[in-house]
């Protein structure tokens, strides 16, 4: 059998303990086969855990990878200025190279920080399915739907394009890949075309994700024209099942977090581009005692700027005390489920569990560092003192993609020779 052990370290179980043990994994299936101190069996390949903590792969659950290119491009400023004076005239002039060489900067700074999948939302999607099959990382991918300022026509190929892009690419990169319709936002696309596309998604059995009660900006206008919340708005067009999943829900209000959680619908928390946006504080330990399924992602690099799902972590459990002016809200344990298995739930992938049977994606904490010194509660460390720069190996489907901080799917320097000449070659078009 063609299989990888992971040795001499410690490994966090799904409940939040940790325990002394070696993973054996089989590379051809992509699946843990035993966890334990005595596994008898010879690896075809071995990676050294030694005074390392193993832990399921993070997964960033909503992201724009290619924006890595726009990192640092428009900062300083609120979401709607952002986005019109800046973001969308530089997206407009991005080329289907360049989304593909931001994409693969994206998932080599997310493999090198232990993220092993991700959610994405952004358009020239097959330039990002060739990257993500090249790179060996997992993916929920989808053309994001945006119709405001569109002739009739140029919103319907706009809407249509979403749908053909999720039925063509989901299973691809043997099976790593599966797809989403993603209307950008409630109030950027169109009702017509919400119902269209939540519609037809979900009669062929495809998730929708989409930006929902983001900034105050999104929720007003629908209350004003419609007198019902944004939740309640996007649960007579059909965009509030199971299967579907909204980023942000920061200005969500008790009787939305109990449409979150009748529906089972997951929400994402971004509190690093919630806080640089001055989005505001999404209430967290309400949806979580109200039995919402939370995840965690990092939003896109130019408003973040970094797509490291540990600094995250950090934020959100800050953040989420805050929101709920109490010291005890968003505790570590929180934020590790929701970088991990909460994140995996939200968008619908296997993973954030290390468990026999479960998928092998797998990150591997070097701990012997000054700011991880003391030891003395791991979890607490994943949430508050480690780094993304701390993961010494990444696993994905069994396939080990970085080794001893070095990346084996993708080459890091030409990544980055790229990425700085393809932003130098956008921003002079700009």
């Amino acid at each position: 059998m063609n299989t990888l052990r992971i040795t001499g370290g410690q490994v966090l179980r799904p409940d939040m303990t940790v325990e002394s043990a070696d993973l054996l994994v089989d590379r051809d299936e992509g699946t843990i086969l035993e966890i334990g101190t005595e596994i008898d069996a010879d690896a075809t390949e071995t990676l050294d855990a030694e005074d390392c903590l193993v832990m399921p792969g993070l997964v960033n659950a909503h992201c724009h990878a290619a924006m890595t290119l726009l990192r640092g491009h428009a900062d300083d400023k609120p979401l709607g200025r952002w986005l019109q004076e800046d973001i969308w005239p530089a997206e407009a002039a991005l080329t289907p190279e360049d989304v593909r060489i931001g994409t693969e900067l994206g998932i080599l700074e997310m493999i090198k920080s232990g993220t092993t999948a991700f959610a994405d939302m952004y358009f020239e999607v097959p330039e990002v399915a060739a990257a993500v099959e090249e790179s060996g990382v997992r993916a929920r991918i989808g053309h994001g739907v945006v119709t405001i300022g569109k002739d009739e026509a140029d919103a319907w190929d706009d809407a249509d394009e979403s749908l053909e892009i999720a039925r063509e690419f989901d299973g691809a990169a043997e099976g790593r890949i599966h797809t989403a319709v993603m209307p950008h936002s409630l109030t950027t696309v169109g009702e017509e075309y919400l119902r269209e596309l939540a519609s037809t998604a979900h009669e062929e059995g495809i998730s929708v994700h989409y930006h929902a009660n983001e900034t105050t900006d999104e929720v007003d206008p629908i209350v004003e024209e419609r007198d019902e919340r944004p939740l309640a708005y996007a649960e007579e067009l059909g965009m509030l099942t199971e299967a579907d999943f909204i980023a942000h829900g920061v200005h969500t209000d008790a009787e939305e977090i109990d449409l979150l959680a009748e529906s089972g619908t997951g929400v994402v928390h971004c509190p690093a581009s919630n806080m640089k946006l001055a989005s505001g504080m999404a209430p967290i330990q309400d949806m979580l005692d109200a039995g919402v399924t939370v995840g965690l992602g990092t939003d896109g690099a130019a408003s973040n700027n970094d797509l490291d799902l540990f600094d995250e972590m950090r934020d959100a459990a800050m953040l989420g005390k805050l929101a709920s002016n109490d010291a005890s809200a968003v505790a570590a344990s929180d934020v590790v489920r929701m970088a991990t298995a909460g994140s995996a739930d939200v968008i619908g992938l296997p993973g954030g569990r290390l468990e026999v049977g479960a998928v092998a994606d797998i990150a591997v904490i070097d701990l012997d560092a000054p700011h991880l010194t003391p030891a003395n509660n791991l979890v607490s460390h994943l949430a508050y003192a480690v780094r993304g720069s701390d993961v010494r190996h990444t696993v994905c489907d069994g396939q080990v993609l970085m080794r001893d901080r070095e990346v084996l799917t993708l080459d890091e320097e030409a990544v980055k020779a790229r990425a700085r000449d393809a932003a130098t070659e956008l921003f002079e078009r700009v």
